[in-house]
């Protein structure tokens, strides 16, 4: 082991056997987680905001003609105005439903696509969709599918749950009694996730939640994992815990692939190209490696002073486009860098972190807007480049909201305390 130094080296740790978790599901009574080219789209589906949640993104060009018609475009509240904007566009679909006797024409204007930007309007206008309560106690992390299909979630009461964010529905809930669960994540395959232990040991357990079967083990940390991050394009994944190690693991293996020993707790996260992964020491410096020559050491290194003692860094996330790395803390600041020159750009504040909490801090897909939440139970949006608050939303949350993101590919969002809410944009075509 090499210590402090920051250098990874090789360990190698036995297997165990697979063993089942106890499978709940709905029916049981329950009521109802380098710079990349382009950011992604979005997609936002005419509808109410009781009905069922956003449409697929598509990726299809519009012709001229079909967006001169402007018909079924002002048949829903839901749907959102185009505006001028920097910010990435994404496409939408448009509610098909008409009258049996519909002409050709009609069904023509049902099939237009249009654009929606996310821009400020489209954010102050986010109100919940859908509220879930299938938890008794705080979900302690979220996080979506690749395709912006599905979300998985984990809860301090050791429940696993799946939610359908395409129709708006709980499709599977698990219960991890024996070991516990925290930061789950899907891998490349949504059938299979990763996740944390918070009883018995420390080990990392691989779960096929369609089986309902622990796939893999993965040993090496002593203390409680206290982050983990899946790479983007392949089944690598880091892991950083309480004994101040981050561990380089790959799913097909049950073998640690590298390690390094730190000074400090550690945060972690891969850069959208799945190239480059960042590691926060000690709540003051950020490393970068590049991941085919991580054992080098770091190629960049970045220190910066504290501002408060009692503030400790609880998360990193590159943004979309790969340019900026957010910092949370458990404190009442987030710090906005620069992912080449390590320059702090912004410190975005005003939400309350009375409890001292790990709240979650996200991008938007475009990169434009951080989201975090607060103890007071609201969701505090600002603007990624000047730092200027854009709104503070009111949900249905009875606590501290830990944990908030934006959906990958449709235009909602999800932030959960106990609950679990589902946000839709309601903005009128007329705003």
């Amino acid at each position: 082991m090499h210590q402090d130094n920051g250098v990874p080296s090789q360990q190698h740790r036995p297997t165990e056997e697979t063993t089942k978790l106890e499978n709940t599901t709905a029916s049981n009574g329950l009521k109802s987680s380098s710079a990349c080219p382009s950011a992604p789209s979005l997609s936002n589906q005419s509808s109410t905001a009781q009905s069922a949640l956003a449409s697929q993104t598509t990726s299809g060009s519009v012709s001229r003609d079909k967006r001169s018609l402007e018909v079924s475009r002002r048949r829903r509240q839901s749907s959102a105005k185009s505006t001028t904007s920097s910010s990435s566009s994404s496409v939408g679909k448009l509610d098909s439903s008409k009258d049996a006797n519909q002409s050709a024409a009609s069904s023509l204007e049902d099939s237009i696509i249009y654009e929606m930007k996310l821009v400020d309007n489209v954010i102050r206008s986010m109100r919940v969709g859908k509220v879930f309560r299938d938890n008794q106690d705080n979900i302690n992390h979220m996080h979506f599918s690749g395709d912006g299909a599905s979300l998985i979630s984990s809860s301090d009461d050791d429940q696993i749950v799946i939610y359908d964010c395409e129709r708006g529905t709980q499709k599977r809930t698990l219960n991890s009694r024996k070991y516990g669960v925290d930061l789950i994540h899907f891998t490349q395959n949504k059938s299979n996730v990763v996740h944390a232990s918070t009883k018995e040991n420390d080990i990392i357990r691989y779960l096929n939640v369609s089986e309902n079967k622990y796939i893999q083990y993965f040993r090496g940390h002593n203390k409680r994992v206290v982050t983990l991050c899946m790479n983007p394009t392949d089944d690598s994944f880091l892991s950083g815990s309480l004994d101040k190690s981050i561990r380089l693991w790959d799913i097909r293996s049950q073998y640690c692939q590298g390690f390094m020993n730190l000074a400090g707790r550690p945060v972690a996260a891969f850069d959208p190209e799945g190239l480059i992964f960042a590691v926060g020491i000690n709540s003051e410096s950020v490393k970068l490696y590049d991941l085919r020559s991580f054992d080098k050491g770091p190629f960049s290194s970045f220190k910066f002073p504290s501002v408060e003692r009692d503030v400790e860094w609880t998360g990193l996330k590159f943004s979309p486009d790969g340019k900026t790395i957010l910092v949370s803390t458990n404190g009442s600041m987030i710090k906005l860098i620069d992912a080449f020159s390590g320059s702090c750009l912004q410190t975005f504040t005003g939400h309350i972190n009375s409890k001292q909490i790990p709240l979650e801090a996200s991008f938007s897909p475009d990169s434009q807007f951080v989201i975090s939440g607060s103890t007071d139970g609201r969701v505090h949006i600002w603007n990624a480049e000047n730092g200027t608050k854009v709104c503070v939303l009111n949900g249905d949350h009875t606590g501290p909201v830990q944990c908030v993101q934006f959906n990958p590919k449709y235009m909602m969002m999800a932030s959960s305390c106990k609950n679990m809410a589902f946000w839709l944009p309601s903005v009128d075509e007329d705003t």
